[in-house]
């Protein structure tokens, strides 16, 4: 079973920025779509952004482009998301979570596709 735990949620200002890290164990995938989402109180949870183990195209939710980087280090199954310019509707708790290759051949951007999932970090942002 593969494993995913999240790193680096804190509480930040308005235009501060976070770096957020997610490292697989245990029965890691040999190649994945891995992504962020996250949930503010009361509302559902949403995709963020979504990269490939083997390259290719990143994706990202309208509402943080150009503000928010996702990166990997897939030697060590493991992403990243560098936000930067955060808002007070950033704030949530921030999930990684990945999706098999071997499973699922589709976008890494189809986000109802991803099957495994971390505990989750906090991440407020105060205006």
């Amino acid at each position: 079973q593969m494993l995913l735990k999240e790193f680096g949620g804190n509480s930040v200002q308005t235009g501060g920025s976070l770096r957020l890290s997610c490292e697989a164990s245990g029965s890691t995938f040999s190649k994945w779509c891995m992504g962020w989402f996250r949930q503010a109180p009361g509302k559902e949870r949403e995709g963020v952004a979504a990269t490939y183990s083997r390259g290719r195209k990143d994706h990202y939710a309208d509402s943080v482009k150009g503000r928010f980087t996702i990166s990997q280090d897939s030697t060590r199954d493991t992403i990243f998301l560098q936000m930067d310019n955060l808002k007070p509707e950033d704030t949530g708790l921030y999930y990684c979570a990945a999706v098999s290759r071997s499973f699922y051949t589709g976008s890494c951007g189809q986000w109802s596709q991803y099957n495994v999932w971390g505990q989750g970090t906090q991440v407020t942002v105060s205006s």
